[in-house]
């Protein structure tokens, strides 16, 4: 079944402004969120999604209140939600195989064995902007109609994105909202910002970097983090890319050079030397070609832990 907004199909293809003017409660929505103020969130109870990750949990989790991810400039920001077991699914889309990612996020929300029960299906798109290469203004598209080809009956209640979220200064066009938090418990969902994006921060970034596909990240049984173990190969010119200057690096490894966070390029410098200290990570990030785990201690933030029989 398809996509609904207040109970009623959505008739696709239409821009997001096309769509926000055919319903005035999306219109609403959006509105409010562009003018909240942004929130720091600290790193107690948060589970912090890269690009290319997907989170899943449920207001039972005993470890995480909150997902969150920002720093999204065309990419989009998905929240799913099933508002009778309060299974959350949070992931940060790219664009660059959204056909593979949308089936991915329904099936992680449908792994709660109560999904069944009474309730429906939100989502909530929200990032990118009016972009010079119109890679927004695509992956809004893309997202919009891969949840439209799902079986579900799906309830579009918040969408703000690309010229919905874009603000224009001095002929530049840069997103409002780059980054947002969703409360599990409360279903909140607003803007934010984060200090902390680990734990591995660089490895998982490196894993994007590489080529690597959306993966979810999180076991919310055992309310343990899983990284890897990943491989990739070794990326090409690495030593080019670091001889570079800012200017270049931002021209060429970004997809909205103009609109980027001040601390864009810095981050992937970083990433790049990771990936040339470790080509090839299988043995040297993962002994064993084991998962690295991560379990939150008392205080809310993450430890790593052992895995079983090492």
């Amino acid at each position: 079944m398809p996509l609904l907004v207040d109970g009623r199909r959505v008739r696709l293809p239409q821009s997001a402004g096309e769509l926000v003017r055919a319903h005035p409660s999306l219109e609403e929505r959006a509105r409010l969120l562009r003018g909240q103020s942004v929130q720091q969130v600290g790193p107690q109870g948060l589970l912090y999604v890269q690009q290319r990750e997907l989170a899943v949990t449920s207001p039972k989790d005993g470890s995480i209140s909150i997902l969150g991810s920002d720093d999204a400039t065309t990419c989009h920001i998905v929240v799913l939600r099933h508002t009778g077991n309060g299974a959350t699914c949070l992931t940060h889309c790219d664009g660059t195989d959204t056909k593979a990612e949308v089936p991915l996020i329904m099936n992680s929300i449908k792994s709660f064995s109560d999904h069944a029960q009474s309730g429906r299906l939100e989502v909530h798109l929200v990032g990118g902007f009016s972009d010079d290469r119109q890679l927004s203004q695509k992956l809004t598209h893309q997202l919009l109609s891969e949840f439209d080809k799902q079986e579900d009956d799906i309830h579009l209640v918040t969408l703000c994105v690309t010229e919905l979220n874009d603000r224009e200064e001095n002929e530049n066009h840069f997103p409002i909202i780059y980054g947002i938090a969703v409360n599990i418990k409360t279903a909140e969902i607003y803007r934010a910002t984060f200090q902390d994006r680990g734990p591995e921060e660089e490895l998982r970034a490196a894993r994007a970097l590489a080529g690597g596909p959306m993966i979810s990240i999180y076991d919310a049984k055992t309310e343990q983090l899983r990284i890897g173990p990943y491989s990739w190969m070794p990326f090409p010119h690495v030593d080019f890319w670091l001889q570079q200057d800012d200017k270049q690096i931002l021209e060429n490894l970004s997809t909205s050079p103009l609109a980027e966070p001040p601390h864009f390029v810095q981050h992937i410098r970083s990433t790049l030397m990771f990936l040339k200290k470790y080509p090839s990570p299988m043995n040297m990030l993962f002994p064993g070609n084991k998962a690295l785990l991560y379990k939150k201690n008392k205080d809310g933030l993450w430890e790593k832990i052992s895995p079983p029989g090492s």
